[in-house]
């Protein structure tokens, strides 16, 4: 089908997939998320073939995952994890890039650049995902959301910049120049954004905002496509643009316009989870190679075991390092949703595929054990933080964290 009719077909999934959540949710709350892929699962060759992406579809959904990256981006309050905190998530994190690439030779037969594709892979956290589940949840400006942003944020832009300088096809040595000349334009960046600004950018933005102008929304925009093509003018990933882009706009907002950003970040948020996210979880759905699953047994038992790795390489890690006030239930629920992961392991999977060191089955099996810990793992931990009793954390529990 033409992308025009794809598109209809990709948007009518984005509107079901809300219905069939929420008749769902009186029975077992079911990330949104898995409604999307399945649907988008349907309409693709896998099963009804009505679905085929092309390249508008493609960058379409493109941009769907660095709306989404740079959302998780927006929602990181540095000010809030810095500090020991970030600390215990970065040591966490390298070691499971460590122990992911190790496990990665042993799987890959040897090869580096494949052990170097199913480490990374092992090691992303979906923030973008969990954050909007906490959000819901009234659990996200809590001291275990904030706990959870610091490790998610580290779970999120460790693998960006890991696919940086490992899987780029470039040498290391270049990569890593290359990564530090973007990091130095992205802190003067993050010094210009920390200036006040003129007086008549405040006013202009709060008089445009109910308006056909929409001044502050189109230049959330502009910072957007800065960076993402500064990314790819540096033959970085989009997606390190895309998570710069969500912190630069967030010191711009609340420096600003602090009474009115939250509002202006609604609107650019109505149009990533109104259109551009759920599209890109629609079509990883289309893309999945579920024929590549079936075909081989060893790539569906793959699927348990590669579910596994996530929860002691990502999660391990995790568990060990979590704050030492973090006891119990909280703390299993902060691992849990640290191994949650699926939009990086779809780009890197690709990178693999594409570059023909990883199998399509291996790929997709990697892909259904990321869809799985979606479905899985967020429903397992608020079952923990809230105590089975499906509500949101009690105020008692949420005041004996002591940090």
């Amino acid at each position: 089908m033409t992308h025009p009719g794809a598109l209809v077909l990709i948007m009518a999934a984005a509107v079901l997939a809300p219905v069939l959540a929420e008749g769902a949710a009186r029975q077992v709350r079911i990330p949104l998320v898995i409604f999307e892929i399945a649907l988008g699962i349907v309409l693709g060759p896998a099963v009804l073939g009505w679905a085929h992406p092309d390249e508008v579809i493609d960058t379409l959904s493109d941009l769907g995952l660095a709306m989404l990256i740079f959302m998780a981006g927006y929602e990181i309050d540095f000010a809030a994890v810095r500090g020991p905190v970030l600390r215990r998530a970065t040591a966490a994190w390298l070691i499971s890039l460590a122990a992911g690439i190790g496990l990665g030779f042993l799987l890959g037969g040897g090869q580096t650049y494949r052990a170097f594709v199913i480490g990374t892979a092992l090691t992303s956290t979906a923030l973008g995902t969990v954050l909007p589940i906490l959000r819901d949840e009234g659990d996200l400006h809590s001291r275990f959301g904030t706990v959870m942003s610091a490790f998610g944020a580290v779970g999120e832009f460790g693998p960006v910049v890991a696919t940086a300088l490992l899987l780029s096809g470039r040498r290391p040595g270049l990569s890593a120049v290359l990564l530090i000349l973007f990091a130095a334009i992205t802190a003067g960046a993050v010094l210009w954004a920390l200036r006040s600004r003129p007086p008549w950018f405040t006013r202009l933005a709060e008089k445009t905002l109910h308006s056909s102008g929409q001044f502050a929304v189109r230049f959330v925009m502009l910072i957007l496509a800065g960076m993402l093509a500064l990314a790819e003018a540096f033959g970085l990933d989009i997606l390190l643009g895309a998570f710069a882009a969500g912190v630069l706009t967030r010191l711009v907002l609340h420096g600003a316009s602090p009474a009115y950003s939250e509002e202006i970040f609604g609107k650019v948020e109505a149009l990533g989870f109104g259109f551009l996210v759920p599209l890109f979880y629609v079509v990883t759905g289309i893309e999945f190679d579920l024929r590549a699953l079936l075909h081989d047994g060893r790539a569906l038992l793959l699927v348990p075991v590669f579910l596994l790795l996530f929860l002691l390489v990502r999660g391990g890690p995790v568990w060990l390092l979590a704050p030492r006030g973090l006891r119990g239930g909280d703390r299993t629920a902060l691992t849990l949703f640290a191994s949650t992961c699926l939009p990086l392991v779809v780009a890197i999977t690709t990178i693999g595929v594409d570059q023909k060191v990883l199998g399509r089955d291996v790929a997709a099996a990697l892909v259904g054990a990321a869809m799985i810990s979606v479905l899985v793992l967020p429903l397992a931990a608020l079952r923990l933080r809230t105590g089975g009793r499906g509500g949101r954390p009690s105020p008692s529990s949420a005041e004996s964290e002591a940090w």
